[in-house]
């Protein structure tokens, strides 16, 4: 399952070590980002709907994200 987010994470360093903590968290998954979109997208590869429990973690450090709607 594919999944698209909206994010307000703006540079490298910061998407790095969100990316780290989405590891951490669900280890078995794919995370990436494209910072060059205007929506600051979050791409997500998962086998089950996690989709709520990744914004939950994103918002915990600070930073907002939502399901992308097309």
């Amino acid at each position: 399952m594919i999944e698209v987010f909206k994010t307000d994470i703006r540079n490298k360093t910061t998407a790095k070590a969100i990316l780290k903590i989405l590891k951490q968290s669900f280890p078995s998954e794919n995370f990436n980002f494209d910072l060059n979109d205007c929506d600051k997208i979050l791409r997500t590869e998962c086998n089950d709907n996690i989709s709520q429990q990744i914004i939950e973690v994103i918002n915990n450090q600070g930073f907002r994200c939502e399901i992308l709607e097309e």
